[in-house]
């Protein structure tokens, strides 16, 4: 239930007399998460966002996303680590499943991953775990037994109505026009109204830059593609396949078996620049028969008929990091964009995070991901 307020009308603009505890801008899972996380803690909270409930225009639809323990860097462990409780906290909250574990393959040209229980495998060992899957000779594997997927639009659905029941604002087909901050927090004038509040989080994906004008913030949004094949094929379902990756020149190849329903899907971590505000192209013939001819080389047993390919946006910061934390030289200004294409697994981890700044407790933890790193400039 919304609090209690009153509108007062002023200049025909519509100011909201409640001041907030936090305005979230955004809601796509991290917007959404760190919305419901801050209104179970009990704070007073709106979230605003520009297209209808279940829109196509940003980077959180869809049935499902990779969850993986195995990452580059030993910086991501802790963030990781995590990730998989958080999910876990929401499915005892919600009594609902949204991971399934069907382990992991990853295959790089050089070196390999490392994280939790992932452990370096030859290649053989990989095909033997996982028959389905055809890494290229001369490649490094890792393999990842706590690797598997989420049941992204399960857990995103949930998360909103989680966030609701426990006392949030959630404002649809509203615009953002502008923000400032003012010297008892932030203002934020949508097409609708003003709202005030003591903090505001930014969690716009693919809008960062045009929320965060002049900030030095720099992200770069890509039209990606993805393909899924009907679901019924015993050689995409775990055990004789989980996710993967394969790492190529041209972009990461990222794939995850068939589960609950959802077919299995392939993808590459590469696209073409795109401007958020015109909506995404579809995927052409010629698009589609590459998606085809790479999940056939890496699935080959794979029957591709029926299949469909879906268009997304990835916002990808310079060092395909996140940016998490209080923007520099804006007091009551914190960045929530877990982005760069790696993002949804960590969704209720980073929604404890912003809830944790919002509340004033400190998370050097994430200092790795703060929006004043120099790799941002």
């Amino acid at each position: 239930m919304s609090p209690a307020h009153d509108d007062i009308v002023h200049d025909a603009i519509v100011y909201d007399a409640i001041v907030y505890d936090a305005i979230v801008l955004g809601l796509g899972v991290h917007g959404s998460a760190a919305t419901y996380e801050m209104a179970q803690r009990g704070l007073n909270v709106i979230a605003v966002e520009q297209f209808e409930r279940g829109h196509v225009r940003g980077s959180s639809h869809g049935a499902t996303r990779m969850i993986r323990r195995a990452y580059p860097h030993p910086d991501w462990n802790e963030l990781v680590r995590d990730a998989y409780r958080g999910w876990e906290r929401w499915e005892r909250r919600s009594g609902q499943s949204f991971v399934s574990t069907t382990g992991g393959a990853y295959a790089h040209r050089d070196g390999g991953l490392q994280g939790g229980r992932s452990y370096p495998a030859t290649l053989e060992q990989a095909a033997e775990l996982f028959p389905s899957l055809a890494i290229p000779a001369g490649y490094h594997a890792t393999v990842d037994p706590d690797a598997g997927v989420v049941f992204a639009a399960d857990a995103l659905r949930w998360a909103q109505d989680a966030a609701v029941t426990a006392g949030a604002e959630l404002a649809f087909g509203e615009t953002v026009l502008s923000w400032q901050s003012t010297a008892d927090g932030v203002t934020v004038t949508t097409d609708a109204r003003t709202l005030t509040a003591r903090t505001l989080v930014v969690a716009g994906g693919p809008w960062l830059s045009k929320l965060l004008p002049e900030t030095g913030v720099t992200a770069e949004v890509w039209r990606i593609l993805t393909y899924s094949v009907p679901v019924g094929q015993a050689a995409l379902q775990s055990p004789a396949l989980g996710a993967f990756s394969v790492d190529l020149e041209e972009g990461l190849v990222f794939g995850l078996p068939e589960v609950g329903g959802a077919g299995a899907k392939i993808g590459i971590d590469a696209g073409l620049v795109w401007d958020p505000a015109v909506p995404v192209a579809p995927a052409t013939e010629a698009e589609i028969s590459h998606l085809v001819e790479l999940l056939q080389r890496f699935v080959p047993e794979v029957d591709v008929t029926g299949g469909e390919a879906t268009a997304c946006l990835y916002t990808m910061t310079p060092d395909k990091r996140f940016i998490i934390g209080e923007l520099p030289g804006q007091p009551g200004v914190i960045v929530a964009a877990a982005c760069s294409g790696h993002g949804f697994k960590f969704g209720p981890a980073i929604g404890e995070a912003i809830a944790d700044l919002v509340d004033g407790i400190g998370r050097p933890d994430l200092d790795f991901l703060s929006p004043g790193r120099e790799a941002l400039v």
